[in-house]
């Protein structure tokens, strides 16, 4: 069936760059066997799921989503793959991505939002947005490294998590940023991202950079019994007027299912916006070879601040800065650690001013959920933060959140 509506849907969406389905049915043929058999893997278990165009599937090309990789294929499965294949999960289709995990745009063109198709999904994590809410899909996987699993999620009105960094294993991933890129799921609900999340987590002894830590998630856990803080001036700032009303019912549902509020405010005293170098200068590094080569030219995108030509500038970048630029981060994540000292959770509009650098500089994980529809239907979301390896609370907030609205139930008509 999921197939079927891949076929259906995709074109129409621009979501799908390679359907996987000789080994759909050769999963769930294998799926079928083991339940017959009394071999029954756990809740992911015949689910078709979707993975973004920059995890290694064997036997399929992975484009990067763009021409210059288009014919590109890996031997070895990346991790979360393999662990969503050992779980029984389903793979149906790689989904699109912008360029090299930037935007909307790949080669084939631009990755649609289900619920206004003049409007595309947002980035990267486009597609895996994209065909989850409009229901081509079980559940996705995206990756972020500076916005692109929260931008998605909230332009198509789905949830994302994006874990904190080295929770996940990246092995098998296209590598942007080294020190910034994370994994993560996309799904219609916070207890579907709980559940693969447990899945995908932890060490597998390729990516250096993951850490042990546990995830104890507790679906039954109350906004009373959470230490919460949220973010005032974000709340009260000028530039979230488009989504000030869906923020402020925000807190008023949270204060009802007996949260306690605490004023919060993330660190200010630091250049953040200026910290996006360290992304531009690892990018540049990471696609040095194809930046000198002529398939740089093959790229769809090549305006001004496309990656062609941030790469190119980053090939000016002098080390000092680079270095100078991950001392000040060093200083962002020690007072990120003190701001979360004392909760257990802070809650955000999306939007807020420096939010998503700040917390991708910091690898703070974050949940995003939908939180309403704007006048021309198209959702809105909020965002729950939290600590280092603390994704257990972030959920159970915002699983309690949910269970409070029915945002996350709504689905674009186009695609029921």
């Amino acid at each position: 069936m999921y197939i079927e509506r891949l076929k259906k849907f995709g074109d129409q969406l621009q979501c799908v760059v390679t359907l996987t389905e000789d080994l759909a049915k050769e999963l769930s043929e294998r799926a079928d066997r083991q339940l017959k058999a009394g071999v029954y893997h756990g809740p992911l278990h015949g689910i078709p799921w979707g993975a973004k165009d920059l995890l290694a599937v064997h036997g399929y090309p992975t484009t990067w989503g763009t021409k210059p990789y288009i014919d590109q294929k890996f031997e070895e499965d990346a991790t979360v793959v393999k662990r969503l294949g050992d779980a029984g999960a389903v793979l149906v289709a790689k989904l699109t991505l912008g360029e090299l995990a930037m935007g909307d745009v790949w080669y084939g063109g631009q990755t649609k939002n289900p619920w206004k198709l003049d409007q595309g999904s947002s980035g990267s994590s486009a597609g895996p947005a994209s065909a989850t809410a409009a229901g081509l899909v079980g559940f996705s996987i995206g990756s972020e490294t500076l916005g692109s699993i929260s931008a998605p999620s909230t332009r198509c009105g789905v949830t994302g998590l994006r874990p904190t960094f080295g929770r996940v294993s990246r092995a098998g991933a296209m590598a942007l940023s080294w020190s910034m890129d994370k994994l993560g799921p996309i799904c219609r609900s916070v207890e579907d991202c709980a559940l693969i999340l447990r899945v995908i987590q932890g060490k597998d002894n390729l990516d250096p950079t993951v850490y042990e830590a546990p995830f104890n998630y507790d679906a039954t856990t109350k906004a009373s019994q959470l230490k919460i803080g949220y973010i005032k001036s974000a709340f009260d700032a000028t530039e979230n007027h488009a989504t000030k009303a869906f923020d402020d019912a925000a807190l008023e549902v949270l204060q009802k299912l007996g949260a306690k509020l605490v004023e919060v405010e993330l660190p200010a005293d630091y250049p953040i916006a200026a910290l996006r170098i360290i992304l531009n200068a690892e990018a540049g590094a990471a696609f040095d070879e194809l930046t000198r080569s002529e398939k740089i030219h093959d790229m769809k995108r090549q305006e001004a601040n496309a990656w062609p030509n941030s790469f190119r500038v980053s090939q000016l970048t002098p080390a000092v800065e680079y270095i100078n630029a991950n001392r000040v981060r060093a200083l962002v994540m020690k007072a990120m650690a003190e701001t979360m000292k004392n909760i257990d959770v802070l809650v955000t509009p999306t939007t807020a001013a420096n939010q998503l650098v700040l917390t991708n500089m910091t690898g703070n994980p974050a949940v995003i959920i939908p939180n309403g529809f704007n006048e021309d239907g198209t959702p809105v979301s909020l965002t729950f933060l939290g600590k280092l390896f603390g994704e257990a609370e972030a959920l159970e907030l915002a699983k309690a959140y949910q269970d409070a609205t029915e945002f996350h139930t709504k689905h674009p008509e186009a695609f029921a």
